[in-house]
């Protein structure tokens, strides 16, 4: 690992458990073992840390979760459907950068606005925009019935992220919370599935 990438990996644990405003340089160069200083020689300040850092978590979800324009070929069964779902929400909870970066950004999100709006992106608004295209083509298929793609994908995501966030709080929940997933995900296909 890089200097680089240990200042990085640093502040989001500190982030998360001191919040943004709770950490200082100093406190990131003394858990990576360097002076202050020398923490300037990669990044210009704090600011420019948390910057490199929702770049590289933005990266990092795009390759493993998925995005609206990246998400993979759309499911032709039930049986796909539910791997794809389950995949994804495997990454999420179980991803420990992500998982950082979540609690991080739900604790900041009602000390700062940029955040707030980053939040509602990652939590909601991204992964709708996916899986209203995944549905709207699942629709399109004939594996689900004409219906609302946006609802429908609401009506999928907005639980799951309940459960995550109580996963968030609660890690021994998190097997708990991948069975309620499921059956989430085989209630919403046996509720919308053409007949």
């Amino acid at each position: 690992m890089t200097t680089r990438d240990k200042i990085l990996d640093a502040a989001l644990t500190l982030f998360a458990k001191n919040g943004y405003n709770g950490t200082s340089v100093e406190q990131i160069a003394e858990i990576v073992g360097i002076k202050a200083p020398s923490l300037y020689k990669h990044f210009k300040g704090k600011e420019d840390i948390l910057n490199a850092l929702i770049n590289a978590t933005e990266a990092r979800y795009e390759e493993f979760f998925g995005s609206e324009k990246k998400f993979g070929t759309i499911p032709d069964s039930y049986e796909a459907f539910l791997r794809l779902s389950l995949e994804k929400l495997s990454f999420t909870i179980n991803d420990p950068v992500i998982r950082k970066v979540r609690v991080f950004l739900v604790q900041e999100q009602f000390r700062n606005e940029r955040l707030a709006e980053i939040t509602s992106r990652h939590q909601l608004d991204d992964v709708m925009k996916m899986f209203t295209k995944i549905i709207d083509g699942m629709i399109k298929s004939g594996l689900l019935r004409k219906n609302d793609s946006e609802l429908l994908a609401l009506e999928l995501t907005a639980p799951v992220t309940v459960l995550v966030s109580k996963v968030d709080r609660q890690p021994e929940f998190k097997n708990a919370a991948m069975n309620l997933i499921e059956k989430h995900v085989c209630h919403f296909f046996d509720t919308y599935k053409s007949v």
